[in-house]
């Protein structure tokens, strides 16, 4: 089970020091409560990772600290398992009380423990992935680069050239279609080579892990299909040109090039890659080289060390 600090609500203090005592062993910090009318205050004070609640006894209260809970946009995420009888499930209002699981009881406390596990990994996934992209966003990046290291991998950083002065110019909404477009060409290319790993650092900058011995082929793939797709979104004059009048940087008009990509690989096999930090480094260096190509382009760190 993952570490949590759990809180239980029950009237019933029998059953709630039963259930603190069996999370406890399973390393979770755990709480009980059994005055439902000061438990907003608490949460206020010291919110929870994961809400249980016994709505077998005093159910309108319950329901009524699941509803407002839930109507709280900061308290709305908290996962809640409702504990509750089953020979009422078919009368009960599920409109009222939405909660993310539940568990009949009398308490089977291996299922209890397979769910909240679920639960806590399901709101893990949600708030480091991506909204845009739907990609695993930078604590599961890190924690894929860590897992990397010293492996026969390459990571693969990835970000979008001229990006800036194209979202000026076009608008967000046609950056963001950009965005989008870039995630589905990267987690395509990884999973038709036979899979890895495909994150969303932010904006426009991408990562994707891959066997050393493929990272190359995909960078191929990738810029292919990129550069075949990004030239939908310019007119046929533009694209004859290959450039469009924009702003720079500094605030200057400019013949800014078409989109491309630029990729840095970095194999993990190399002895000098010790800590995520340090292969962020070298990806930087290597984008940067590989920035310097009016075209897309990746370039491979090929030191030995």
């Amino acid at each position: 089970m993952l570490p949590a600090r759990i809180t239980i609500l029950s009237s019933d203090p029998h059953l709630a020091s039963h259930v603190q005592l069996r999370l406890y062993n399973k390393g979770c910090q755990t709480s009980t409560m059994g005055c439902i009318d000061t438990a907003l205050g608490v949460f206020y004070a010291d919110p929870p990772d994961l809400l249980i609640v016994d709505l077998s006894a005093d159910t309108d209260s319950g329901l009524d600290i699941v509803s407002t809970l839930r109507s709280d946009s900061f308290f709305s995420a908290i996962p809640i398992i409702g504990l509750f009888n089953m020979a009422k499930s078919h009368t009960f209002d599920w409109e009222r009380c939405p909660l993310d699981d539940f568990i009949g009881l009398p308490l089977d406390f291996n299922e209890l423990f397979s769910r909240i596990s679920l639960a806590l990994s399901r709101i893990k996934r949600i708030f480091d992935n991506n909204p845009m992209t739907r990609l695993p966003g930078n604590t599961s990046i890190q924690k894929a680069i860590e897992a990397a290291i010293g492996t026969s991998t390459a990571v693969c950083y990835i970000d979008i050239s001229h990006f800036k002065p194209y979202n000026d110019a076009f608008g967000f909404a046609h950056g963001d279609e950009v965005i989008r477009m870039t995630a589905r060409i990267i987690f395509n290319a990884v999973r038709d080579s036979g899979g890895g790993f495909c994150g969303h650092i932010g904006g426009d900058d991408f990562v994707c892990i891959v066997p050393l011995d493929r990272a190359e082929s995909v960078c191929r793939t990738i810029i292919n299909h990129f550069d075949i797709i990004v030239l939908d979104l310019f007119d046929d004059e533009t694209k004859q040109r290959g450039y469009y009048c924009g702003t720079n940087r500094k605030g200057e008009n400019e013949n800014i090039p078409l989109l491309s990509v630029a990729i840095g690989v970095v194999p993990m096999n190399m002895s000098k890659l010790q800590h995520t930090a340090k292969v962020s480094e070298v990806a930087s260096e290597l984008k940067k080289l590989a920035k310097y190509s009016s075209v897309s382009r990746y370039v491979v760190d090929n030191r030995s060390s």
